[in-house]
């Protein structure tokens, strides 16, 4: 049977992909929203919404990890849903700044809450290695698709109607959304025993930080979020005013970027039969290191037209990159727990990676603003971040990745209690070890 063949991974893909192109014409929206109430000011607004989304993103996840087993996934996809609609209801009508700010607050607590469930949903639902492979490239090219397209799809909306319609198309996106999800068969979270409030929430950080691999996970996300604020936050000024660009050329070096993506999400389930998460998602990094050498030596240069044809390879080999490294990421995170840390975990690399973002956003954003030479002083800076975060990956994750790992925490046995063993002095030993079956599928395993 194909993956999409699967029922109830139809319905829940289908779910993410109305969501997400939601999620897009919301950004697009948002923007004119901002300028209809801010004017000039309008960048200072938005500039404060994405770091509201950022915060609300690093504090929110872990929270939700916490209490993720607790309550039926379903109910909490579908409610989730529900409010991400009513405050998007809710934006055509502020008339304040201040309104904006406190509804992206709870816009994006939602998505925080959604977006690692929906993750930690697909593993129990595709229990075999290879569908789950698919499902997370497809899941990465549904993305890349969507950051591609809803711009497009929001100027053909404005092109007979007002930007608020885009609003309204958005709630129907997550209403939309519900549905499907209502009409999945969801398990509910194998539920654990992680002691108190501060012990759940931070379950899936102090997992990270005992698992190598994990650790390597997250210097990779840094790896990422380096390069990636170039693309994100530099591009339009240095398409406009060092390459004297038009606007449609900044439209063309995204579209560049977002189609290396989706070619590695093409050739990456094959890729990842013959070779293991680590090399595929390192190799990944070092693509995107080596980019980021090509677009400093690039902003060195003062004039030439071949500037922009370097600058186009230059953005879709950051795409290739990106790709290599996120795709597997959800293998990695399944291969490193059991099904009752599942919630805490992805919401804790949910967390993790978003704040490598707020760390990278500023910094492509204030030195190209402040700094001499800008781009050049930037891109050092943020080439020199992403070195950091890659000599953590290729030292944190071993060579040979034993599918037995055992670590030792300070605490009390968060997260592992079926397989933790009390070692002495408030240390516990914990075992994450998987098997493979006849048809060579991973599968947890007690090590007891």
């Amino acid at each position: 049977m194909s993956l999409l063949g699967h029922r109830d991974y139809r319905h829940l893909f289908g779910a993410q992909l109305v969501a997400l192109f939601g999620t897009g014409l919301t950004t697009v929206a948002l923007g004119l929203l901002a300028y209809d109430l801010a004017g000039a000011n309008a960048g200072a607004v938005l500039g404060t919404a994405l770091a509201i989304k950022m915060i609300t993103y690093v504090t929110v996840a872990p929270l939700v990890g916490a209490y993720a087993d607790r309550v039926p996934r379903r109910l909490l996809l579908v409610s989730l849903d529900a409010v991400r609609a009513l405050v998007v209801l809710a934006l055509p009508f502020v008339d304040q700044v201040w309104q904006i700010y406190v509804l992206i607050v709870v816009l994006q607590s939602a998505s925080a809450s959604f977006t690692p469930t929906f993750q930690a949903v697909l593993p129990d639902i595709l229990p075999g290695e290879r569908e789950y492979t698919k499902a997370l490239s497809l899941s990465q090219l549904a993305s890349t698709m969507e950051t591609l397209l809803s711009p497009l799809l929001a100027a053909a909306v404005l092109g007979f109607a007002s930007f608020h319609w885009l609003f309204t198309g958005t709630s129907i996106g997550f209403a939309a959304s519900a549905v499907l999800v209502l009409s999945t068969r969801i398990p509910d979270a194998t539920r654990g025993d992680r002691g108190g409030i501060r012990d759940r929430t931070l379950a899936g950080i102090r997992i990270f930080a005992a698992t190598p691999r994990l650790r390597g996970t997250l210097g990779l996300a840094l790896v990422v979020a380096a390069v990636g604020s170039v693309v994100m936050v530099n591009t339009v000024n240095y398409v406009q005013d060092t390459l004297g660009r038009s606007p449609a050329d900044v439209a063309i070096l995204l579209a560049g970027n977002g189609v290396g993506t989706i070619l590695v999400a093409l050739v990456l389930p094959r890729l990842l039969d013959r070779a293991p998460e680590r090399t595929v998602m390192l190799t990944g990094a070092g693509v995107l290191l080596t980019a980021m050498t090509g677009a400093i030596a690039l902003s060195t240069a003062d004039s030439g037209g071949w500037r922009w044809h370097a600058a186009l390879a230059t953005w879709t080999v950051i795409g290739l990159g990106t790709g290599l490294v996120l795709t597997p990421v959800g293998r990695v995170l399944r291969r490193s727990s059991h099904a009752s840390d599942r919630p805490a975990i992805f919401a804790a690399q949910f967390s993790l990676s978003h704040a490598c973002w707020l760390l990278t956003y500023p910094i492509a954003g204030w030195l190209a603003t402040f700094m001499p030479k800008p781009f050049t002083t930037t891109w050092i800076a943020l080439g020199a971040l992403g070195l950091a975060g890659f000599t953590l990956a290729a030292k944190s994750w071993p060579r040979r990745d034993p599918y037995f790992l055992e670590h030792t925490h300070r605490g009390t046995g968060t997260g592992h209690l079926s397989d933790a063993e009390e070692v002495g002095d408030g240390l516990w030993r914990h075992s994450h070890a998987f098997v493979i079956d006849r048809e060579h599928r991973r599968w947890p395993a007690d090590t007891r």
